[in-house]
């Protein structure tokens, strides 16, 4: 990696340049060059896999093809991102430079690696034959996202739940005292439209609504999603009446700004059974799935009724940068909520599972949430988090704030005095090299282990890892007899705990304000 000193740098740059100096390491021509290359990589690599679409009969590697090459266009599509809010000094993210730049470079990375996860266990020659290229451009995108530096966030004023203190790695931002001018009360950089919406109770105003009974525009969900436009920037609004909605919901990277909302939590389901059993891959395997940017989605169920026995089947994916669940539940057993990539906002739901079922490599905060482990297979461990940071350039991670971290009444729990088979719960492990999940102010019931983590590969990545508690309560939070690994952290600091709370973790004053979704900003006390 070329890092330059910055000072005698930025003399030479022109004004185009200057607009991404601030966060960048090298020139802003050496950055945009090496883009421009990365995503022609991205597109030779596409048109390598294409050629394989449609040859196999085998369900399985078909399926694994289809991901990469809705994978690889994402990546283009971040890197592409990436490169005009570089040169422009902005784009369609929150306006701090810096964070977008690392949010999309971290999301376009992980994507080869799911590409190729797809494969495994298949023997296809195709693993083979496009390995070495995503490896490149994997390598590519790697080197990039280490020219961006992240700047010191400015110190906020000291009012309860809000942040009080610099963050290493943060980005400069906008101050939503200093932005909300609007008569309304709200940021002045809030579109009209989201401005009204927000302002109508109860969302009583759909474009389309969706019904079992007929009652609405649509019987199905996928056909209110086809109904929306495509490359939209003002919110479009499905309305999901009560009932089991059982369909695979996909909403693709071109249907934006999607808001969908039921009738209540348990109330309105989507229900599907596919697994990685079945022949699906785990990304392909979501009962719902969504990319398009700015998804919202509020008062339904999210689930997947495969049973522990088919093992990988997700309820829900997202990939939607600036998406925000408020009031969902997401049911499962092993791999239950796939954060896949980029910054995501859950509030006030119930997520279920067994192994890994809160897993991905977005950059995630859970605030005030249900989590429950749940009995899975005879003698199956719990792991609640599977975080999956592979390079320590990624602003990616979990933060798991204000939850109930339990066990739902299926568990069997530790019982000494008998021979009850128990099944041990964990609050993690790593699933990649540079796992991170940070567990603070929140609940910790006796289900969990004292021993709080768990290994993956023995000593595999216990050094590189990042886990950390800070001051949560409850009989399984004893801070006693946890592991003594040397990534793990115990937080005695709100200075260092803040540097995961909405505001700094996923820029959340920049944009969970237009989502009509409750968010505490900061941590309960600073």
């Amino acid at each position: 990696m070329l890092v330059i000193n910055m000072i005698s740098v930025t003399s030479a740059y022109s004004d185009e340049e200057m607009l991404g100096a601030e966060c960048l390491n090298v020139p802003a021509s050496v950055f945009t060059d090496t883009l421009e290359a990365t995503i022609d990589g991205v597109l030779k690599v596409a048109s390598m896999v294409a050629k394989f679409a449609g040859v196999f009969g085998d369900f399985r590697v078909s399926n694994a093809i289809s991901d990469c090459l809705d994978l690889l266009q994402l990546s283009q599509d971040e890197l592409s991102w990436t490169l005009f809010a570089s040169q422009h000094g902005k784009g369609n993210g929150t306006g701090d430079l810096a964070s977008d730049l690392k949010t999309w470079l971290s999301a376009a990375l992980v994507n080869q690696e799911t590409c190729l996860e797809g494969f495994e266990g298949t023997g296809s020659m195709v693993k083979s034959i496009v390995t070495g290229s995503i490896n490149q451009v994997s390598s590519l995108i790697q080197d990039i996202l280490h020219m961006v530096h992240l700047n010191p966030r400015p110190i906020r004023g000291s009012k309860p739940g809000r942040v009080n203190d610099t963050r290493p790695g943060g980005g400069g931002r906008r101050l939503l005292a200093k932005a909300t001018t609007a008569k309304d009360g709200f940021p002045s950089w809030i579109r009209s439209n989201d401005r009204k919406l927000l302002q109508v109770s109860g969302m009583s105003s759909p474009n389309v609504t969706v019904a079992l009974d007929g009652s609405g525009n649509f019987t199905r969900i996928m056909d209110a999603i086809e109904a929306a436009p495509s490359h939209s920037t003002d919110r479009f609004v499905i309305y999901v009446k009560k009932g089991v909605y059982d369909e695979n919901v996909e909403i693709k990277r071109k249907k934006t700004y999607i808001m969908m909302y039921g009738d209540g939590m348990d109330v309105t389901i989507i229900t599907g059974n596919r697994s990685v059993v079945d022949g699906w891959t785990t990304y392909r395997s979501a009962t719902f799935a969504v990319t398009g940017a700015g998804f919202i989605a509020r008062d339904m169920t999210f689930q997947n009724t495969a049973g522990p026995e088919k093992h990988q089947a997700v309820a829900f994916r997202s990939d939607s940068d600036l998406s925000a669940l408020y009031r969902c539940a997401f049911r499962g057993y092993q791999d239950t909520l796939y954060a896949h990539a980029n910054r995501q906002f859950f509030r006030e739901c119930t997520i279920t599972g067994t192994v890994d079922f809160m897993f991905g490599d977005g950059v995630a905060v859970f605030q005030n949430c249900l989590i429950q482990a749940r009995q899975g297979l005879p003698n199956q461990k719990n792991t609640i988090t599977a975080q999956g940071r592979k390079d320590p350039g990624e602003n990616t991670g979990f933060s798991i704030q204000f939850c109930n971290i339990t066990g739902d009444s299926s568990l069997t729990m530790t019982n000494t005095s008998t021979n009850t088979t128990t099944t041990y719960t964990y609050l993690g492990r790593p699933w990649k090299a540079f796992s991170r999940t940070i567990i603070m102010e929140s609940y910790i019931s006796g289900v969990v282990r004292p021993e709080g983590w768990l290994e993956w590969n023995g000593n595999v990545s216990l050094d590189t890892l990042y886990y950390a508690e800070y001051m949560n309560y409850g009989p399984g939070a004893s801070l006693g007899s946890r592991i003594k690994w040397p990534g793990y952290h115990i937080l005695n600091s709100s200075a260092q705990a803040v540097n995961y709370t909405v505001a700094q973790f996923i820029d959340g004053d920049l944009w969970l304000p237009t989502t009509g979704v409750r968010f505490a900003s900061g941590l309960s006390a600073v």
